[in-house]
C-alpha cells in the first residue's frame, strides 16, 4: 500500500499501519514552506469510526530555520505527532476551503469567519477510491512550525549598528544610536520622565 495514497477499501476492511520516509518533494513543499534535511520518517495508523477515517501518527525529522536574531540557518530537529480524521466530500468543492485559508495566511490577509464556518486543522475530506495524505502532511508540518524561530532562546542577535553576531563576542560600538532615526523619540522620552521626576 501507497504511504501517500492508501487505498479506502483496505483501510475499511481492517485497521492499516504504514510507515515510510518521505521527501520535501514528495510531500509537495517549497522552500517557502519548510525545508527539510534529509528525510522524513512517517509513522501512521488507520482506524474507521462510523463514517470517518481516523489518522494518527508521528512526524519525524529535521527542518532548517533561519534564526529571527542572528539570521543563521539551524538544524531544528522535528517530532510531533498528528491526529486527523477523514471524510468523504458529498460534493467536492471547486476551490477547497483549507486551500483558501492557506493561501490567505501566506498572504497575510486576516481571514474573519463566523463561528459556524470556523475551519478545524484537523478535519480532511477525501473524494474516490485513496486518501491524498501529501496535502494534509504538508500542512501539518507548515502549522508546526514556529512564528519566530530562535537558533538558541539566549541569541543575542545582530548589533543594530554595525551588524556583527553578538553571539561570536562584544563588537567595538560604543552602544550609542548616533545615526538612528529613533534618536527623537528616546530624546522625547527622555524629556518626559525628567518632567515626572520634578
Amino acid at each position: 500500500m501507497d504511504l501517500l495514497t492508501p487505498k479506502v477499501a483496505d483501510i475499511v476492511a481492517h485497521a492499516q499501519s504504514l510507515s515510510g520516509d518521505l521527501t520535501a518533494e514528495d510531500l509537495g513543499l517549497t522552500r517557502d514552506d519548510l525545508t527539510l534535511r534529509g528525510t522524513l520518517a512517517v509513522g501512521l495508523d488507520f482506524r474507521v469510526a462510523g463514517k470517518t477515517i481516523c489518522v494518527t501518527g508521528v512526524l519525524e525529522g529535521t527542518a532548517i530555520r533561519q534564526c529571527v536574531r542572528c539570521l543563521k540557518e539551524f538544524d531544528d530537529p522535528l517530532a510531533f505527532a498528528v491526529h486527523v480524521v477523514y471524510e468523504r466530500a458529498s460534493k467536492p468543492p471547486a476551490f477547497p476551503m483549507k486551500q483558501v485559508q492557506t493561501a490567505r495566511k501566506r498572504s497575510g490577509v486576516v481571514v474573519r469567519v463566523h463561528p459556524e464556518e470556523e475551519p478545524d486543522d484537523n478535519l480532511y475530506y477525501y473524494s474516490g477510491d485513496h486518501l491524498e495524505l501529501a496535502p494534509m502532511l504538508r500542512e501539518q508540518l507548515i502549522l508546526a512550525s514556529p512564528m519566530h524561530p530562535l537558533c538558541q532562546e539566549d541569541c543575542l542577535g545582530l548589533c543594530p549598528q554595525c551588524g556583527k553576531d553578538l553571539n561570536e563576542g562584544p563588537c567595538q560600538c560604543t552602544g550609542e544610536l548616533a545615526d538612528s532615526p529613533f534618536l527623537s523619540l528616546l530624546g522625547r522620552q527622555g524629556r518626559a520622565q525628567n518632567s515626572a521626576n520634578r
